[in-house]
């Protein structure tokens, strides 16, 4: 099984609970972009599928979207001047780290076209494929939905957790990571990951 093979079963998770909510409810979709702001940090194995997507995009277009990410990154040493390539976010702590993403909230994520859509979709993160939906684990822990535009609807904002074996993903994808730490990805940031 490769990585995006796993990250799949958070995609059949989320069109599992599309289904289950009925037409319309769910305002999270593919062309929305309400949540592509703001640096958040990614797997080490979402850096490296994140790099590969930016490499095999259009010239021109992945000469774009390495200028927004390197514009990203400059901000991150203006706002932290100690923390540098490989841009891990271990190296910079949690507290660091949630000041730096609380100060950028409104900056759009690189791989984010100018005209909104997201391009490396098929290869977003984890994190972005968990947004849109809250989830209940097979160990009945809930897990919110973060949807910026969740509250503009109160059948979406009432919609149930939909339930994912997070446990069994987690331990699944930390073999991938372990893979990925060995050829030197980090724990990062869309930017960084990038920007490498």
């Amino acid at each position: 099984m490769s990585y995006l093979t796993l990250l799949g079963e958070l995609d059949a998770w989320f069109a599992r609970g599309v289904a289950e909510a009925g037409p319309g409810v769910v305002l999270c979709a593919h062309g929305c972009s309400a949540c592509c702001f703001g640096p958040f940090d990614i797997s080490p194995a979402d850096a490296e599928i994140v790099a590969g997507a930016v490499d095999r995009l259009d010239p021109v277009v992945r000469a774009a979207v390495r200028a927004r990410a390197a514009e990203q990154l400059a901000r991150y040493a203006a706002m932290a001047p100690t923390w540098r390539a490989p841009w891990d976010v271990d190296d910079m702590g949690d507290d660091a780290f949630d000041c730096l993403t609380e100060g950028l909230a409104n900056l759009p994520c690189p791989a984010l076209s100018p005209e909104g859509s997201c391009l490396i979709y098929e290869d977003r993160p984890a994190t972005c494929r968990m947004t849109g939906l809250s989830m209940e684990t097979t160990e009945h822990a809930v897990i919110d939905n973060v949807c910026p535009i969740l509250d503009t609807s109160a059948r979406y904002a009432e919609l149930a957790p939909t339930r994912f074996n997070l446990s069994g993903f987690e331990a699944a994808a930390e073999d991938f990571d372990v893979t990925a730490l060995a050829a030197g990805w980090t724990r990062t940031t869309i930017a960084g990951a990038i920007g490498r």
